[in-house]
């Protein structure tokens, strides 16, 4: 995919993400899109790794895993976080 696919992915991606996450996040337009991004790159991996599914192109099974991936980056970080927010 090329880099406004990405960006247009990316922001798709993080919001329905941040939609379905029960806690609000922060970060705005620019916050969606790198966790759109990351999520779907976390997401192919794990997809590629343990089903042989990745994210390859703008599709529902792309979007789905994207998806679980920011989901995941959602729940790592909130871990992590010394914030508890």
């Amino acid at each position: 995919m090329d880099l406004i696919t990405w960006v247009v992915f990316g922001l798709i991606v993080g919001v329905v993400a941040n939609m379905l996450d029960p806690k609000p996040a922060y970060g705005g337009i620019l916050g969606s899109i790198v966790l759109g991004v990351l999520g779907a790159v976390v997401g192919g991996f794990l997809g590629n790794f343990f089903i042989g599914v990745g994210v390859s192109g703008f599709n529902l099974p792309s979007f789905a895993l994207a998806i679980l991936g920011a989901l995941l980056l959602l729940f790592l970080g909130r871990m992590l976080s010394k914030n508890k927010v």
